[in-house]
């Protein structure tokens, strides 16, 4: 089994590895805490590309008649497939709203020497929540999930440029996504793409059609000129990998 790394917490508490954990879950509903709000990464994926230097925010606000103690929270993002395993957790720092609620963060900053997850780790991680109130009650459960992602590349040339009107326009482009075990970016092969279309004196783009990736990850369709305009390719994303979409290539039909 891979083993769990983390990066440093900009708390500045000290990591604890995943085995560490050894309170036995507890629900709110049994202790008395109850957990307002989750919010992982601004409520967007984390998406890692292939550089060590990402981060990203764990925030949980919750409450109790005594009170949120600052002592025993813990935060914890992971994922288990398989023999692979990966957590990044720490101890957040909490801030008092009230005489009974409080917000807890946990702020996760990659170090250049902290490997990234495995591939096949990407997809829906586990959100761990760890909390103590001042009267003694502890939460301590998974509190839903929330995804992790590849990031992904796309790139696009629509040529010839200028073009006469009735004429084909050759688009090509190549969609790749990071490879967190080898610390690259290779083709994302047989994946939907769609091909848009803006025209020159409009701020809209269409759908023109669906081109699917080779085994490369190349994009390469024609479409016929009509008129002036900008093309693009617009990835919708997968579970795995995050979307992207390139900027407009512009073309001069005359």
């Amino acid at each position: 089994m891979r083993s769990a790394s983390i990066g440093a917490v900009l708390t500045g508490a000290l990591a604890l590895c995943g085995s560490a954990l050894t309170v036995a879950p507890a629900h709110a509903a049994e202790t008395g805490v109850e957990i307002k709000k989750v919010s992982v990464n601004g409520g967007k994926s984390i998406v890692f590309g292939i550089s060590r230097t990402e981060s990203f925010t764990i925030s949980v606000t919750a409450s109790d008649d005594s009170g949120i103690s600052k002592d025993g929270a813990f935060l914890q993002i992971e994922r288990e497939k398989g023999d692979d395993y990966w957590s990044y957790h720490g101890v957040p720092s909490c801030t008092a709203a009230s005489t009974t609620t409080s917000t807890c963060k946990l702020t996760v900053q990659l170090e250049r020497d902290i490997d990234l997850p495995r591939n096949t780790l990407a997809g829906p991680w586990n959100v761990y929540v760890q909390l103590s109130s001042k009267d003694g009650d502890l939460y301590s459960d998974v509190h839903g999930t929330h995804p992790v992602k590849r990031r992904s590349t796309l790139n696009v040339d629509a040529s010839p440029e200028p073009v006469a009107k009735g004429k084909t326009i050759t688009v090509t482009g190549k969609l790749a996504r990071a490879n967190w075990d080898r610390y690259v970016y290779a083709g994302y092969t047989y994946q939907s793409v769609q091909l848009q279309f803006r025209p020159k004196d409009s701020s809209t783009y269409t759908t023109v059609k669906t081109v699917k990736t080779d085994g490369s990850g190349k994009l390469r369709t024609g479409v016929t000129a009509n008129r002036d305009g900008y093309w693009r390719w617009n990835f919708a994303g997968t579970a795995t990998t995050a979307a992207v979409r390139t900027a407009g290539d512009f073309v001069d039909v005359r």
